[in-house]
């Protein structure tokens, strides 16, 4: 099987040095050209000393976007929003797939949705014509049928997102879901923030102490929406609100369903009660049939665990790999479905999720260069 040189532009932020872990022990990678702005001309182990040692794959030291464009097979960015169009064009014309971790690629031909949350338009809006929104447990074929087609462009999704909507999806998939909005309640390490320092993410900001921030605004709930909507067809009102843990690593959204065949017991409160009753056997037995749709639903999933039936997912169980870990659960009444999907963010939500594209684009092992069990401690 080919083995490839591999260009990741923004290699020194957090999500790029994470690309590198993963890229340096992927049997398919012959070579690494990596770039960065603030550090061009330096060698990545100065950066990020824990890559001493391991770094015979990476080619000369960092440099330039265009340098690293010109020497790979296929090219990853980590660039802020709004950055990376002109790179992916360069790629295109070129005949080399791009893999984007920022936001640009995600709405498709969407521009108005992607212009209102992120306050600009499209550069090359005719690039969305080989581009793909990259979550591979919904869009697979379609990521295959781009890539055959030609160079493609993957919208990396993000990490909210990602464990949003493998948490939801099998509920919209197979029409569990009532009316009413679906409320997506996440909270996620620090590293989410970026390697660039900002006030909230100091130690003494966030050390002992969980957060919400950009309540009602925040811009991965359009994302979300979109995808919620592409999966059943319609749209479905969605509230989001994110968290900032005082951890590393990790997301752990708990999501909310309304459920359409509530087989809610009967009235929780009398004029005698003051508190709802205990789950009935009805409502147990409810829980678990709808546990083994989920189980079901993702079986053939090489990166989605659902749980046993009665465990909760939790982000020490998936830290530093590229799993999603998934219970379900059904509130006392029968009346909500209650998701835990709990992701490494900076693996299935960023870096690894990217590369696991790249293993579907040139038809390796999905799970090629991912196959870490996860570190629990």
């Amino acid at each position: 099987m080919q083995r490839m040189n591999i260009g990741i532009i923004g290699a020194t932020g957090y999500a790029g040095a994470e690309l590198t872990r993963i890229l340096l022990g992927h049997p398919q990678t012959a070579e690494l050209h990596l770039s960065s702005v603030s550090f061009e001309g330096e060698a990545l182990e100065t950066v990020y000393p824990n890559f001493l040692g391991n770094t015979k794959k990476i080619v000369g030291g960092l440099k330039k976007a265009e340098d690293a464009i010109e020497a790979s097979d296929v090219v990853f960015a980590s660039l802020p929003h709004g950055v990376g169009e002109d790179f992916a064009k360069t790629c295109v014309e070129k005949g080399k797939p791009f893999i984007d971790l920022s936001a640009d690629f995600r709405f498709g031909a969407d521009e108005r949705t992607f212009a209102a949350w992120y306050g600009a338009g499209y550069r090359h809006p005719e690039l969305r014509r080989r581009s793909v929104y990259g979550l591979p447990e919904l869009n697979r074929d379609a990521i295959r049928r781009l890539a055959d087609s030609g160079p493609v462009i993957i919208g990396n999704p993000g990490c909210y997102p990602t464990a949003a909507i493998l948490g939801a999806m099998p509920a919209l998939a197979r029409g569990l879901a009532g009316d009413g909005a679906i409320i997506v309640d996440a909270a996620s390490g620090v590293t989410g923030g970026g390697r660039e320092p900002a006030r909230a993410y100091h130690y003494p900001e966030c050390a002992d102490n969980v957060s919400p921030y950009k309540v009602g605004c925040h811009r991965h709930t359009p994302e979300i929406s979109r995808a919620f909507a592409d999966i059943r067809g319609v749209f479905r009102p969605v509230i989001f609100t994110p968290h900032l843990a005082p951890v590393n690593r990790g997301i752990l959204a708990t999501i909310y369903i309304p459920l359409a065949d509530a087989r809610a017991q009967p009235p929780a409160f009398s004029p005698k009660e003051t508190a709802p009753r205990p789950p009935s056997k009805e409502i147990a037995a409810q829980a678990e049939a709808l546990h083994a749709v989920y189980a079901e639903f993702y079986k053939d999933e090489p990166f989605v665990r659902v749980l046993p039936f009665g465990a909760a997912a939790s982000t020490n169980r998936v830290r530093q790999s590229n799993y999603c870990d998934i219970s379900a659960h059904v509130d006392q009444s029968g009346s909500t479905l209650i998701i835990a999907s709990a992701i490494d963010n900076m693996v299935k939500g960023a870096a690894g999720q990217a590369v696991q594209n790249m293993n579907i684009i040139f038809g390796f092992e999905e799970n090629a260069g991912l196959a870490a069990i996860p570190a629990l401690f």
